[in-house]
């Protein structure tokens, strides 16, 4: 569910724009390092986040997502590299910086005898235009409980209530780290429909997740970081090249088939599982649809499928990881 009849409060945008009169990236990275002693957390990594999308950071535990938000954040300084975050470098954050970035960390901690309304109200005082603090209950969900006590809430309301801490502030940038991480199914997606609501409010989403059918659903775009370097960047459609491989056509092997339909399938015997690959699902269908027509019969178990993003992610992640061991040596 959309939250598209609440309006933004339509700040200037007080960075400059482009050469060519676009207006300049959310985020910009380019050369991020960041060491500890002799280990390297993150190694050389480039970032473009443009305004006003949902961009999604990708990767497996240790890869240096975290180390690379904090430091987006201003929350720890860097190694080398330069970095602007809404035009500035947050290494020498401002509180007029602060004030346009929202954040949602994995856990927080809030005081359970407040309520929803005291603690919004409280964050809203800490900024210099908030927004209405009950519109802000209603965007996240919460108007029903806006008198409960915190400490009275679902975990997945709880997590609603982080996010209104961090909108009440009229972000242009928001970070969620990790948003639906212990949710269930229902309540991952009332969190959706809640950050797609920020879309709709005009918000840049820096979102970082585990989830490859949340970042699928959500994402504009996103990268996949690995060893401190991005190794793939893209859409969901179109991450590691996904829109051009070929589809898997399944279905069970009827008897007496013609054989040279299943020309290049994987070896079944009758009401066994075949699997065809082809660059043009259509062109190999065609034939086993007018096939099954003139013979009354079916294909039972008949999908095609592309590779899904979260096999294009593993793919991508081991190519690297194997990669980096090659480096190595």
């Amino acid at each position: 569910m959309r939250h598209s009849a609440v309006k933004a409060t339509g700040r200037e945008e007080s960075a400059g724009g482009a050469e060519d009169g676009s207006p300049d990236p959310a985020v910009r990275v380019r050369g991020l390092r960041k060491s500890y002693g002799t280990f390297e957390a993150v190694r050389g990594l480039d970032l473009t986040v443009r305004r006003g999308e949902v961009f999604a950071l990708l990767g497996p535990n240790g890869a240096g997502k975290t180390t690379t938000v904090e430091i987006l954040e201003g929350s720890r300084h860097r190694s080398g590299g330069d970095v602007r975050v809404l035009g500035a470098d947050p290494a020498r954050p401002t509180s007029a910086w602060r004030a346009r970035i929202g954040l949602v960390l994995q856990a927080s901690r809030m005081p359970p005898e407040l309520t929803v309304r005291e603690l919004v109200a409280r964050h809203a005082g800490f900024y210099p235009a908030p927004r209405d603090v009950d519109e802000t209950i209603e965007l996240i969900g919460l108007a029903g409980k806006r008198d409960c006590r915190a400490g009275r809430l679902s975990g997945g309301q709880q997590r609603r209530l982080d996010v209104a801490l961090a909108l009440v502030g009229d972000p242009e940038l928001v970070f969620l780290d990790e948003p639906t991480t212990g949710f269930d199914p229902a309540a991952r997606r009332q969190a959706w429909s809640m950050i797609e609501a920020l879309r709709d409010l005009g918000k840049t989403v820096f979102l970082t997740t585990h989830y490859m059918d949340e970042a699928e659903a959500l994402a504009d775009r996103l990268a996949v970081v690995v060893g401190g370097r991005v190794v793939a960047e893209g859409t969901p459609a179109t991450l590691g090249g996904r829109e051009t491989m070929p589809c898997e056509i399944r279905f069970l092997r009827p008897e007496r088939i013609d054989p040279g339909l299943l020309e290049g399938a994987t070896p079944a015997a009758a009401g066994e599982p075949v699997t065809l690959r082809a660059a043009d699902p259509v062109g190999r269908l065609g034939p086993l649809m007018d096939w099954a027509r003139a013979n009354g019969t079916g294909l039972p178990g008949l999908e095609v499928r592309r590779p899904s993003l979260e096999d294009i992610y593993l793919a991508v992640t081991e190519k690297a990881g194997t990669n980096r061991g090659e480096d190595a040596r």
